[in-house]
């Protein structure tokens, strides 16, 4: 059975939420075990019954466990009813403010971001890999919360599982795309061990904009997705190991 990761900061009256890992599923070989992708190459049957679990574990009717079409986008949507697998909307943020209807994300080296107002009973999860959160998919779901009635103020935001500054090493061309953008952007980058390289730190990227958004709270969970394998699928470590494939996490939130 799944443990996921939950977070103090979102362990809210009338709220449930869970960080899933890796472990407590039914994939095998380099899905083990709780890969929760539709989009990798898994056997379907073990993906359909890693989602069952997840949604055990969330509280949640199965068929209620929304997860988008993710495009790396800069566009989130409000949503008061779950969707059809084969007609799941291509955006990078879903927000709801309807009780038993979770909504998650997929990441393996991305951001996952949950997000909730208690108050206004709004929640949010998305998904911010470096182009959605350097294009605007934070400040698009946090502007979608405000639609769906929340209060900047009062939303609290917690990133899961992301990979690490250590871990990210990114090429020149990568740094010139940020600090064109905005000067500023250069404490984001540290110099690596390979000439002409640096380290990203995406984690604090991600909660600089959020902090911009106005949200009330933001916590970094320091959770590496590259560094950790016992608990983590990482899209950059099966890379670099020539693996066919990867596995990918799932973070959802829900209301009672």
């Amino acid at each position: 059975m799944p443990s996921p990761i939950l977070a103090p900061a979102l362990s809210l009256p009338g709220i449930r939420h869970a960080f899933f890992t890796r472990e407590g599923g039914a994939s095998t070989g380099v899905y083990a075990s709780l890969n929760g992708g539709v989009g990798s190459r898994d056997e379907p049957g073990a993906v359909a019954e890693n989602r069952f679990l997840m949604a055990a574990a969330l509280g949640v009717a199965p068929e209620n466990f929304a997860v988008p079409y993710q495009v790396h986008s800069a566009e989130a949507l409000v949503i008061e009813a779950p969707f059809a697998s084969n007609e799941r909307p291509r955006v990078d943020g879903l927000v709801t403010r309807t009780p038993g209807l979770a909504v998650g994300v997929t990441g393996a080296d991305c951001g996952v971001v949950l997000l909730a107002d208690p108050s206004a009973r709004v929640v949010a999860a998305v998904h911010a890999g470096w182009k959605g959160a350097f294009t605007g998919v934070l400040e698009a779901t946090v502007a979608a919360m405000v639609v769906a009635g929340a209060t900047r103020p009062n939303i609290t935001a917690v990133l899961g599982p992301t990979i690490g500054q250590p871990s990210y090493e990114v090429g020149p061309e990568f740094v010139a795309r940020f600090t064109e953008a905005e000067a500023a952007h250069a404490k984001f980058f540290k110099p690596s061990a390979r000439d002409g390289h640096s380290l990203f730190d995406l984690p604090a990227f991600i909660g600089e904009r959020l902090a911009a958004c106005g949200v009330g709270g933001f916590t970094d969970l320091e959770l590496d997705t590259y560094a950790d394998e016992r608990r983590f699928f990482s899209y950059r470590r099966a890379t670099h190991r020539g693996d066919p494939d990867y596995g990918r996490l799932v973070a959802a939130i829900a209301l009672d």
